[in-house]
């Protein structure tokens, strides 16, 4: 029955793709009519364009901005269903390349169907911006990827100056929890890869990362967090609404009972679009991260 839906699915797709490229004006065809997106930090961005109306579906993981949580939802992008993805007849699937599971992802290739990745990758603030000017091309809205950029050059300085104005520099710690692997994760110090932006928002904010291990590594050990001994703890949303915002249960997590964050309360709720990825809000992050991690 699965699968004789899926072949239901294939073929009402492949008709709207067809009808859509029938009616199409040759030269706009990246411009696609219904487009599935999977990926935070492009919702973000094309919300931030200005180009949601085409946007027919995304994936759990974008949470911003508050719009986004109106339409429709694929999955997780890690466990994403081709039934979900096909129904909503989309003419195009862009996505950042961190999508799975493999068997579904080929698919979505065999379909007639537009998959979309764009070539900049937001592991920097050059970066993000290059990623914008690149976005806005796609979706002809240069000149507001433009003033994004200026946006954020502009709050990054303006933040990066408060900031200076704190005199304390608290060990920060940073737990994350994996959706993909069910398990809470503790991130690591410096690197460009999983838990890098972190790493940097939390520098900026004027504290220093905890942990120096690079990278984001599973919480199995009390040791990582008991010898690290963080003054302020950052538990990003999801990990920390799946323990209902409990402390107490937030402090019996390996290690993290016998730490000065623990023992002073200073365990605080993040939001992941704040501090887990570069974005066009990065700049004004900087002061939400410093709030946080500086309140007593």
């Amino acid at each position: 029955m699965k699968q004789l839906l899926l072949v239901t699915l294939l073929a009402a797709t492949l008709v709207s793709s067809a009808s859509c490229g029938r009616f199409s004006n040759p030269g706009n065809e990246a411009k696609a009519e219904r487009i599935v997106v999977i990926s935070q930090i492009y919702n973000e961005i094309i919300w931030a364009l200005g180009a949601q109306a085409q946007v027919v579906g995304v994936d759990l993981s974008s949470t911003y901005p508050p719009d986004v949580k109106q339409v429709q939802t694929v999955g997780y992008h890690r466990a994403l269903s081709a039934e979900g993805i096909l129904s909503l007849h989309p003419t195009a699937i862009i996505h950042d390349g961190n999508i799975g599971p493999p068997q579904v992802v080929e698919q979505l290739k065999s379909l007639n169907l537009t998959m979309q990745t764009f070539t900049a990758k937001n592991d920097s603030v050059e970066g993000t911006k290059a990623l914008m000017r690149e976005m806005g091309a796609y979706f002809h809205r240069e000149a507001r990827a433009e003033e994004l950029c200026r946006t954020l050059d502009s709050q990054l300085a303006t933040s990066l100056e408060r900031v200076k104005q704190s005199t304390d520099h608290p060990r920060v710690a940073v737990i994350h929890f994996g959706r993909a692997s069910n398990v809470y994760l503790i991130v690591g110090k410096g690197g460009r890869g999983d838990g890098a932006a972190a790493s940097q928002m939390i520098e900026w904010a004027g504290g220093a990362m905890a942990i120096e291990a690079q990278g984001m590594q599973r919480m199995t050990s009390p040791e990582i967090i008991a010898q690290a001994n963080p003054d302020v703890i950052l538990v990003t949303d999801y990990g920390f609404d799946r323990l209902e915002g409990s402390l107490d249960q937030i402090k019996a997590l390996p290690g993290v009972t016998t730490s000065n964050a623990a023992r002073n309360n200073r365990i605080y709720r993040v939001e992941e679009n704040v501090l887990m990825y570069f974005g066009p809000r990065s700049g004004e992050n900087i002061e939400k991260v410093a709030a946080l991690i500086h309140q007593k």
